[in-house]
Formats: C-alpha cells, sequence, structure tokens
C-alpha cells in the first residue's frame, strides 16, 4: 500500500495510541496575550488577495497571479465579487455580492474527408463524367471564436444565484472545398470551393430565482432568452440553443430535477450551423416537461420520464442561403408540409457496481398533415431505442452500443412509422469521431438537396438538414451495433476507438423514391479511432485527432456506387479547442 492511499474495502490496523506525559509543561498563554488589533477586509473572497502585495509570503504565491491566469482565482472568472468603488458605470448594481465573469473559447477544425458526391446534369468540370456519383474528395476548415459573459447576483458555492444575465457570440470563419461544382452552391457557375463567415448569437438569456424551498436551497427558478437546452442525457432527440422559456427547480435534497420548457425554434444560418436571429423564428414551436429522479430504480441510477410536444406549421417554401430548397423537402408531391408530434420518453444513467449504463427509449405519435407519397394526412407511431453499457477495468473502459429507430414499411398507406428527432447531437457510438456521425450523406436520385443522415446525427430520416429541415416520418429507420474502448494512458491522453454495424430497419422508403425493386439493409462497418490530448490534464487545452472509414455494404453501395468504383470512404478530424 502507498501511504495515505487506500483500496477500497481494505481496513488496516490503527497505529498504537499516543500517550502523552508532560510533566511539568507550559499551559498554552490566555487568550489577552494575543493582539487585539483587527485589519477589516471587504469580504472574505478578497481575504487571501490582500496579501498579495507581498511576492514572498509563504503559502499565498497561488492567489496572486495575473487577471489573464485562468488557473487560479481571478475576478474575471467570478472568483471574487465586484468592487463597487471599481465598477464600470453602466452596471446598475448595489450590494457586494455581484460577480462578473468571462468565456473565451477558440475552436478549430480542420476535416479531410470522402463521401458520395453527386454529379449534377452538365456541371462535371470532368468531360466524360455522366455517372450520378464523381468524385469525392473534400476538405473542411472552420475557425470559429466565441466570446461569452455573465452578471450574477448572490454565491453560487451552495445555493441557485439571486439572478443571471449571461449573454455568448460566436464569430466562424469555414472554408469548404468539394470536386464536383453544384454541391456547394445550386448555380453550377459557382467554383467548387467557399469561403463564408458568420456572426451568431447562441446565449442571450435571464434566470431569475424564484425562492427556495427548503432549508436546504431545494429552489425554483425561471430563464427566459436564448439558452442550451437538452432533452436527454445523451442528446437524441433536442440538443441546441433556442429561444424559450423554462421553469426548472429540485426537491427533496436535489433527489428530484423537473423543468418545464417552451421555445420558438430559430432559423439557423446555412454554412455555420449558427443561430440567425436577423432572420423571423420559425414557425416551429416545442413545449417539453420532464422529471428527473435520483436512485430510482435502484441506487446508482437515475431515471428521466419526459413528455415533448413539436408543432410545426412551416407552410412556405423555403430556399437556403446556398440556394437550396429546405422546406418542404424535393420528395414525393413537394406539397408544403405541418406535423403535431409528441414523444414520451424514459431513459436511465448511471451506474450499478463497475458497470455504467446509459439507455433512452422515445415513442413517437401525432399526425403528418401531408403524407408526401399520398397528399393526404396520415397518423405517426415510430419508436426509438438507444443503449450503451460500459465495463471498467482499470484505466480502460470497454463499451457496447445498440441502436434502433423504426422505419416505415408502408410508404403510401395512412401511418408514418420511420423516427425523426427534433435536432438531434448524439453522444453515442463514437459521436462525432465515427463516420456515420460525423458525415452528411447526401440521397441523390431520390430528392434534391436531401441527405440520408445528417452531419452530427445519426438518424436515418431522409430530411435537408438538422438546422434548417423539417422533420420526416417516412424513412428507412437504423440500427446500429457497436463495440469500443477508452484507454487512459495518461492523465493528459486519452485513446478511444468505435467499431460499428449499420443497417437501415426497412428500405421501402428508399426503394419508392428510387423506383427499385430490391435495396438491401446492410450500410456497412464503421471503424473509428480518436486521440485526446489535455496538455495540462484541465479542459483549457484540448486536442483532438480522429480518423474513420466506412467500409460499405450491399445496401449503401446499391445506393452510391461512383464512378471510380471506390469501395470506401474516409473522414479525418484534426479539433483543437483552447477556452479561458
Amino acid at each position: 500500500m502507498i501511504d495515505g492511499r487506500r483500496r477500497p474495502g481494505y481496513v488496516g490496523q490503527l497505529p498504537a495510541p499516543v500517550i502523552q506525559n508532560n510533566v511539568g509543561a507550559v499551559s498554552a498563554p490566555p487568550p489577552s496575550a494575543f493582539p487585539t488589533d483587527e485589519f477589516p477586509i471587504p469580504d472574505r473572497w478578497r481575504l487571501a488577495k490582500a496579501l498579495c502585495p507581498d511576492k514572498n509570503y509563504v503559502g499565498i504565491q497561488n492567489v496572486c497571479h495575473s487577471q489573464f491566469d485562468p488557473y487560479h482565482q481571478n475576478s474575471l472568472k467570478g472568483d471574487r465579487p465586484i468592487q463597487l468603488d471599481k465598477k464600470p458605470f453602466f452596471l446598475p448594481i448595489t450590494g457586494d455580492d455581484w460577480f462578473f465573469g468571462i468565456n473565451a473559447i477558440s475552436d478549430t477544425i480542420i476535416e479531410p474527408r470522402s463521401f458520395p458526391t453527386p454529379v449534377a446534369d452538365q456541371t462535371s468540370e470532368r468531360p466524360g463524367a455522366t455517372d450520378t456519383f464523381g468524385r469525392q474528395n473534400s476538405l473542411v476548415a472552420v475557425q470559429t471564436a466565441l466570446f461569452g459573459f455573465g452578471l450574477t447576483k448572490g454565491s453560487t458555492a451552495y445555493k441557485p444565484p439571486d439572478i443571471e444575465y449571461r449573454a455568448l457570440f460566436a464569430y466562424q470563419v469555414n472554408y469548404v472545398n468539394v470536386e464536383e461544382r453544384r454541391v456547394l452552391n445550386v448555380r453550377s457557375s459557382k467554383p467548387s470551393h467557399r469561403t463564408d463567415v458568420f456572426f451568431g448569437v447562441q446565449e442571450l438569456f435571464v434566470d431569475k430565482h424564484l425562492g427556495n424551498r427548503s432549508d436546504r436551497f431545494d429552489f425554483d427558478s425561471l430563464r427566459i432568452g436564448i439558452q442550451p437546452v437538452q432533452l436527454d442525457f445523451r442528446g437524441f432527440l433536442f440538443q441546441d440553443n433556442q429561444l424559450g422559456i423554462r421553469f426548472f427547480g429540485n426537491r427533496d435534497n436535489n433527489r428530484y430535477q423537473f423543468n418545464v420548457q417552451a421555445y420558438w425554434r430559430l432559423d439557423k444560418d446555412t454554412n455555420s450551423g449558427l443561430n440567425d436571429v436577423t432572420k423571423k423564428p420559425r414557425d416551429d414551436y416545442v413545449v417539453s416537461a420532464n422529471l428527473f429522479a435520483q436512485d430510482f430504480p435502484v441506487q446508482g441510477l437515475t431515471s428521466l420520464v419526459s413528455v415533448t410536444g413539436n408543432f410545426n406549421r412551416e407552410k412556405e417554401r423555403t430556399l437556403d442561403h446556398n440556394g437550396f430548397p429546405v422546406r418542404p423537402a424535393l420528395l414525393g408531391d413537394q406539397r408544403p408540409r405541418e406535423y403535431d408530434v409528441y414523444y414520451v420518453g424514459y431513459s436511465l444513467d448511471g451506474r450499478i457496481k463497475r458497470f455504467n449504463l446509459s439507455s433512452t427509449v422515445y415513442g413517437a405519435f401525432g399526425e403528418d398533415r401531408n403524407n408526401f407519397f399520398t397528399s393526404k394526412p396520415a397518423k405517426i407511431r415510430a419508436l426509438f431505442a438507444a443503449a450503451e453499457l460500459s465495463y471498467d477495468i482499470d484505466w480502460i473502459r470497454l463499451k457496447l452500443s445498440g441502436l434502433y429507430t423504426s422505419g416505415d414499411g408502408k410508404p403510401k398507406d395512412n401511418k408514418e412509422t420511420g423516427f425523426s428527432a427534433i435536432f438531434e447531437n448524439p453522444i453515442f457510438a463514437g459521436a462525432d469521431t465515427s463516420y456515420w456521425i460525423r458525415q452528411t450523406v447526401p440521397f441523390a436520385g431520390g430528392g434534391v438537396n436531401v441527405a440520408i443522415s445528417p452531419r452530427n446525427g445519426i438518424i436515418n430520416d431522409l430530411r435537408t438538414s438538422k438546422e434548417q429541415g423539417q422533420s420526416n416520418f417516412n424513412n428507412p429507420g437504423t440500427m446500429l451495433l457497436g463495440v469500443g474502448a477508452d484507454f487512459d494512458i495518461l492523465p493528459q491522453l486519452r485513446f478511444s476507438t468505435n467499431l460499428n454495424h449499420l443497417w437501415f430497419e426497412n428500405t421501402a422508403t428508399l426503394r419508392e423514391l428510387r423506383n427499385e425493386g430490391s435495396i438491401p439493409k446492410t450500410i456497412g462497418w464503421d471503424l473509428s479511432g480518436a486521440i485526446i490530448w489535455r496538455p495540462s490534464m484541465v479542459q483549457n487545452a484540448i486536442f483532438r485527432l480522429s480518423g474513420a472509414v466506412l467500409d460499405p455494404g450491399k445496401g449503401f453501395s446499391d445506393l452510391f456506387t461512383n464512378s471510380r468504383g471506390d469501395d470506401r470512404y474516409y473522414s479525418v478530424l484534426f479539433n483543437a479547442i483552447l477556452s479561458f
């Protein structure tokens, strides 16, 4: 055993008792012997800082640092309250419990990749290239700078803030280069590369503490504005930053947490995916209520029960920034669509002994006003299920993943049984290291600007995009089985790998759209790996290099045979995140 450490379940022998026998020892001096001078300080947060003028004061060096040092006590990060005699003139605050914190993030992405690239009519840059799919290589480079600040009243170490004002802005420059025209822009005269910039508002809200409900600070709060939202543990249904109102709180010493929330979805910029506040919000509304229960049904697990409604009233035809139609998707009768869908879900997340479990089940019920195959109303009846089981062996975590989303087996009846999410960002089966989750796979030959699955998404729901498209419940569904492992080689270094096998749940929709008699279900094997390096063992600097390969199965090859006969697709991702 190492001194000072013990393994679980081990009880060592107690040392022999120390018996003192100090005959004639001098007793401690009385309190009156000590100086009675007092030195008032503004508050307890500045107690250590008051000693900083003496840079050689033993034991206090760690609090005497530059205000731009993010690793130690810092007034710019909310570690100490605002001094009223030094506050900016535009802050109408009183009291000594206001805190100001800023955060700045640099997110850099360099991503060489390949995917089935459609060749539009008479637009190929190569004479004689008449196949449906052409050259597949592309390059993406993205630099995003985020700057946010928060103004908070009240000590948040043990209770919620009395009020919080929060803002987060993002500025992005992105560059894309592909090998075929009319991929980046509907006009064939445009080149096959593009540089674009955009400024987005990702957070802008006020959070008001409505009151405490117990002496242990169970509370109710109300948050209004553009705010982060995630409706389940892994981001399967709705994970985004959206305009809304959220009433939330907890009970029974934080054992139960609840949320009642409503969102009016903001439109997104086409090329960056950031919120575009210069446009009127979409006629797309989300209402949700959920309840978390810790240590239920057994100790170590947290249960989540939720009910969510998505009400879409987008009847107008809409083009994206590049001129492609996004609403409605050009599938079937191409008429505008609107729908009401309700998601009833149950999730588990936690640990049972050395096993980690995360699972989610959703049932989708509702009505689509226009089935694009029949031009008639159709009932929505769809199912989603996903689970990940992992086991820890010292510095290794082994993972087993499974996912099922129902597909539509009878596209021309009055029932749509393919599952579609609102805005998914799944942290599952390799997440955005995985080829299938990371890359958009276009569905050429069945619909213009329609994808089999979206970027940073796992569900095959045949929509134009997560950012601007509508949910679609006429889809082939998804099945996935995967294994993976995380290796914490060093505290600063992790290696992760995943191997997933994917299928379409039902190809009837694909056969109908492609006018093909048979399409196999197998999508293929998705192998990915990533190295993640945190040089300071904290989240202020994270570097990731990942790679993925898709080995297509018979179903994928049937849909996406290309002119060069390439039988594998790749994705390489370098990502550097620096934060203050």
